[in-house]
């Protein structure tokens, strides 16, 4: 039987006879080796293992055989039921382990989780501020937190007849109850400085918003002591009340009483001419505009107010000492020129304007010449209320570190920059420019008394510009040949600011209220004269002056004059020299504070203070349109 081949040629299909065929499976069995024959043998006996009946068998029937595996039919898949099984445990123990408990800490109240604990310097930063409040005059507000203080001074000024409302308000001064308006003008742009550089501090601390309100208690008085909405004034009241050397007149300083019980004639100081007290005063609210550039309207009001009184600074006809010849003024705040006034005032009103006139006349090399700013001297180095080139100078070098102006104020810039970097080194022991004591103390007031406000002073002067530094993204500077890095400088801040908080041989912190130890007799009259409703008179308040006992008001944040050079200090109210506070002491005691405090986080902020400045240079056209054919 042939059949047809596709692939050519024949397919040919035979029938041989049996017997040839067994012939033939014999032959061939005979030269198979016993383990195929074995194979054979079983295939024809009809045993066949697993995988030989796996190529006869249907598939599923073989693994039905092999295995008893089951499958779950889910609609739109087949699953092993082992699968399924296990893959339910495993949802069940997931829930367990991780969603039951997020389930249980969702449900639960919340809590905030604590925040760090605030070290030493915001502590102390806290108690500062407070001081302020309790040097207010005026009628208070009900949230001043100073119980054993109350309203005072409101018929102040009642001899002014062209102020409206006269002059209640603003500060005292220290131990007694004049408001000297210089110091009380510097202590409120050191504030207003301090809020500027380190807004987020006090913002983290919650003591912004108080220390706003602390700013603008002084420049609401500040504005109302000349006629701030005029284009042009002719004078300003510098002081309100004061004495007389050798005077038996009962005044601030012959009688010893509460600011609520004065019952004596406190007269106003008219200044007709005053350059430096005028340029003080427009730093103190140029600086404060910038604190409340959020306030549109009061923040131009304190700019006008500046330009006004920064007017009557630099007419020719007033360019004098404020203090000169005045017996109320020139034995407590005699000032000893304008000059630094002048380049301080003219500083902050760039600041707080973007008139680049105003910076082109802190550039001028004629005002640090006067002011002798530039000279090797090192009580030039030391910022106090009545010297505040050191100051100026770093505000200025501000300017060159973070807008580099240039042409034509660079040079100035530099030689402000230069002399800098010389009052950073002079604070340092191995230049020997200032003695220290034996605990550490530097001695910035060569020898007289008081000295802790020109310590603290220098404390944030080192501190801000270790910032600056830092945010300039500079290690250090140079003295000399010698590299010095920052953290020298914090180092000399922080062990000088330790001291001041009990760190000192005598174991005793001079900020009152801070530590275990610390002055318990202020020279102060409000905090020596217990708040029994007792009206002790002039004369009579004078018991509470020499009496022993500890003040019966805590004068809280209050740092006192401080030690003298020999680390002794004496707690007696009767020396004002060791337990006197003032105002500007602890201005510049809180801006140290802040500077330091890491709590609220580190560094400056680099330029919200230039808010006000344009661009210094002209913008790059924009680029053509492109070419089209």
């Amino acid at each position: 039987m042939y059949a047809a081949n596709h692939w050519g040629g024949s397919l040919e299909i035979t029938n041989d006879d049996h017997e040839d065929n067994e012939n033939n499976r014999r032959i061939k069995q005979e030269d198979m080796d016993k383990a195929s024959l074995y194979n054979i043998q079983n295939h024809q006996s009809g045993t066949l293992d697993e995988t030989q009946q796996s190529w006869l068998l249907d598939p599923n029937e073989a693994n039905r055989k092999k295995s008893k595996t089951r499958y779950v039919d889910l609609g739109c898949i087949v699953v092993k039921r082992k699968v399924l099984k296990w893959t339910v445990i495993g949802v069940l123990v997931a829930f367990l382990v991780i969603g039951l408990p997020i389930i249980i800490a969702k449900s639960l109240p919340k809590h905030k989780s604590r925040p760090p604990p605030p070290d030493q310097y915001t502590e102390a930063l806290h108690k500062a501020l407070m001081f302020f409040n309790a040097q207010k005059s005026g009628k208070l507000p009900k949230n001043n937190g100073i119980r054993w203080r109350g309203n005072s001074g409101l018929q102040d000024g009642s001899d002014a007849t062209d102020v409206k409302g006269g002059l209640v308000g603003g500060y005292y001064d220290a131990g007694d109850n004049t408001k000297f308006h210089f110091p009380m003008s510097f202590a409120m742009t050191m504030l207003s400085w301090s809020v500027i550089e380190y807004e987020h501090k006090y913002k983290f601390i919650k003591e912004y918003d108080h220390a706003r309100e602390l700013i603008k208690w002084g420049t609401d008085y500040l504005l109302r002591t000349f006629n701030s909405s005029a284009t042009k004034i002719n004078h300003i009241y510098g002081q309100v009340g004061g004495s007389q050397n050798g005077s038996t007149t009962p005044d601030d300083h012959t009688c010893w009483e509460r600011p609520e019980n004065m019952d004596y004639k406190r007269p106003t100081q008219m200044i007709t001419t005053g350059a430096d007290l005028g340029g003080e005063m427009a730093a103190a609210l140029a600086a404060a505009s910038i604190v409340f550039k959020d306030d549109t309207a009061y923040s131009k009001k304190l700019v006008q107010g500046a330009a006004t009184v920064w007017k009557f600074a630099r007419d020719e006809g007033k360019r004098s000492r404020y203090s000169k010849g005045n017996p109320f003024i020139e034995p407590y705040y005699n000032s000893t020129g304008y000059y630094d006034e002048y380049m301080w005032g003219s500083a902050w009103m760039y600041y707080a304007t973007g008139n680049a006139s105003y910076l082109w006349l802190a550039t001028n090399e004629g005002l640090p010449r006067h002011a002798k700013a530039l000279l090797d001297n090192p009580s030039q180095r030391v910022l106090s209320w009545d010297n505040k080139s050191p100051a100026a100078m770093l505000l200025l070098t501000r300017i060159r570190l973070f807008l580099n102006p240039g042409y034509p104020y660079e040079g100035m810039l530099s030689k402000y920059q230069t002399a800098t970097s010389l009052t950073m080194c002079s604070y340092l022991p191995q230049y020997q420019v200032f003695n220290r004591t034996r605990g550490g103390l530097i001695d910035l007031g060569q020898g007289r008394m008081q000295n802790l406000q020109y310590v603290a002073n220098a404390v944030f002067l080192a501190s801000l510009y270790a910032d600056y530094l830092d945010a300039a993204n500079l290690p250090g500077w140079n003295c000399g040949t010698t590299f010095v890095s920052k953290d020298t400088l914090r180092k000399f801040a922080t062990s000088q600011m330790d001291y001041i908080l009990g760190k000192n041989p005598m174991d005793m912190s001079y900020v009152v209220g801070y530590g275990k130890k610390y002055p318990t007799h202020v020279h102060h009259r409000g905090a020596s004269i217990p708040n029994n409703n007792v009206r002790y008179s002039c004369k009579g308040g004078f018991r509470w002056m020499s009496t022993g006992k500890p003040n019966p008001n805590i004068l809280t944040g209050a740092m006192v004059g401080g030690p003298d050079r020999f680390d002794k200090f004496r707690d007696v109210r009767s020396n004002h020299s060791y337990t006197e506070p003032t105002l500007v002491g602890n201005a510049g005691l809180v801006a140290a504070l802040v500077s330091l405090t890491a709590t609220g986080g580190e560094g400056v902020d680099k330029n919200s203070i230039f808010s006000a400045i344009p661009p210094l240079y002209t913008p790059a056209p924009p680029p053509p349109p492109p070419w089209k054919p």
